[in-house]
């Protein structure tokens, strides 16, 4: 059976890029190499280097994300004040993009923020992936 081991992109600032993902996302650099004069980064979260990894690569990137184009990547945190903390960053540095808010079962507690290419990052609490599965779980 397949694994999903990553998810490339393509950016247009890469070094934007990395700061936004270790700032909001935690995630830090496992990997920097420059090939035929194009720089490619990976980039994992703490712990998860050998199971999950987000390659960037500088280059044109894509048009930012319409308001109503729901796609995201989903980060899950350990509690609402967590999601809080993100939304508060993320308004204080003018990328956020859904203020919190709790939805039913299974979608939770999240908001929203934009990358520096303008893709929604959601981050989340209560899902029935990642911390607080347990809490919300109707079952």
């Amino acid at each position: 059976m397949p694994i999903l081991t990553h998810l490339a992109i393509q950016v247009r600032d890469l070094d934007r890029a990395i700061t936004f993902y270790r700032e909001f996302c935690g995630m830090k650099i496992v990997h920097d190499r420059g090939e035929f004069s194009k720089r490619v980064v990976w980039m994992a979260e703490p712990g998860k280097e050998k199971t999950f990894i987000m390659v960037f690569m500088e280059g044109q990137g894509k048009p930012p994300q319409s308001d109503h184009d729901y796609s995201h990547l989903g980060f899950a945190l350990p509690s609402k004040a967590a999601v809080d903390a993100i939304a508060r960053l993320a308004e204080a540095k003018g990328c956020l993009a859904w203020p919190p808010v709790e939805e039913a079962y299974p979608v939770g507690y999240y908001c929203g923020i934009r990358d520096p290419d303008g893709a929604f990052v959601e981050f989340s609490f209560g899902q029935p992936l990642g911390p607080g599965a347990e809490v919300m779980d109707p079952a």
